[in-house]
C-alpha cells in the first residue's frame, strides 16, 4: 500500500529534500502550496500522514494541528527548530504524535513515519472501525460515524440512509475511476443475486439528490454500459 504524506513546510529547501527523499520509498507526497489554505489543501489531498513545521508563515504549526484535529485522525509529525520540553509539550496537547527537532537525519524521520503508520494502520492498529471515519474527496467529507455528508465550508450536512452510505464511501474510495454496477451491488448487499438492479438506481438517484442539496450536482456520473464515476473536478468546486 502507498500511504499519502502531505508535508507542510515553508522552507523549500526542507520540504523539497523530504519529499524527494519520501517518494523514493513509494509514498505520494505532497507540498502546501498556500499557506493561507492549509486546511482546505489538508481536505482535499485527505493524507494518511502530516509532517507539521511549528514555524508558519500565518498560524503556527499548533494552532493548525487543533484546525486538521477536527476532521482527521491521521498521524501528525512535528518538525521543528524549537528544542525545548515546553514545545514538545505543546505539540502533543496540540493533537501531534511525535516531535522531532531540526536538524534531522532523514533515515531517523523515515523511522519514525514508518512506526507511525504501523500504530495508525499497520500491525500495531487497534481493530477501531471509527479510527478514519471521516473520508474526504475534494470538498466532500463522509463522516462513517455520523451516517452524514458534507461539504466543507458550510454547515449544512446530508444525513445517509446504511445504503447510500455505502454506495458514497466506495464511490469516494475509488473517485475519479468508473465503479461498475456489479461492484456497487456488492458493496451494498454483498450478494447482487439477491437483489432487483432497479433497486441500485433509486439509491444512485437518492444520493444524487442529497448530493445537489450541498451544492454538488452532477458529482456522480454514469457511463453507459460501465456504471459509475465520482467526479472528483466537482467536488473541488465551491459552493
Amino acid at each position: 500500500m502507498s500511504y499519502s504524506i502531505l508535508i507542510v513546510e515553508d522552507d523549500p529547501k526542507i520540504a523539497g529534500l523530504v519529499a524527494d527523499y519520501l517518494t523514493r520509498y513509494g509514498y505520494a507526497t505532497h507540498l502546501i502550496q498556500d499557506f493561507k489554505r492549509v486546511e482546505q489543501e489538508f481536505l482535499a489531498v485527505g493524507p494518511d500522514l502530516v509532517l507539521m513545521d511549528v514555524n508558519l508563515p500565518y498560524q503556527d504549526g499548533f494552532h493548525m494541528t487543533r484546525l486538521l484535529r477536527r476532521h482527521s485522525a491521521a498521524p501528525i509529525l512535528f518538525l521543528s527548530a524549537r528544542a525545548g520540553e515546553m514545545e514538545q509539550v505543546l505539540g502533543m496537547e496540540s493533537g501531534g504524535d511525535d516531535y522531532i527537532t531540526k536538524p534531522f537525519h532523514l533515515d531517523v524521520l523515515h523511522a519514525k513515519i514508518k512506526a507511525m503508520l504501523r500504530r495508525a494502520y499497520g500491525e500495531y492498529a487497534q481493530a477501531d472501525p471509527t479510527s478514519r471515519s471521516v473520508l474526504q474527496v475534494g470538498n466532500l467529507q463522509l463522516d462513517l460515524a455520523a451516517g452524514e455528508m458534507r461539504l466543507f465550508g458550510q454547515v449544512e450536512s446530508q444525513g445517509l440512509t446504511r445504503n447510500e452510505q455505502k454506495l458514497l464511501q466506495l464511490l469516494m474510495e475509488k473517485a475519479g475511476r468508473v465503479v461498475s454496477r456489479a461492484e456497487c451491488l456488492e458493496a451494498l448487499w454483498d450478494d447482487s443475486s439477491f437483489v432487483d438492479d432497479n433497486t441500485l438506481t433509486v439509491n444512485v438517484t437518492r444520493l444524487r439528490a442529497k448530493l445537489d442539496q450541498l451544492g454538488l450536482k452532477g458529482a456522480i456520473e454514469t457511463r453507459r454500459g460501465s456504471g459509475y464515476l465520482l467526479s472528483p473536478q466537482h467536488l473541488e468546486e465551491q459552493p
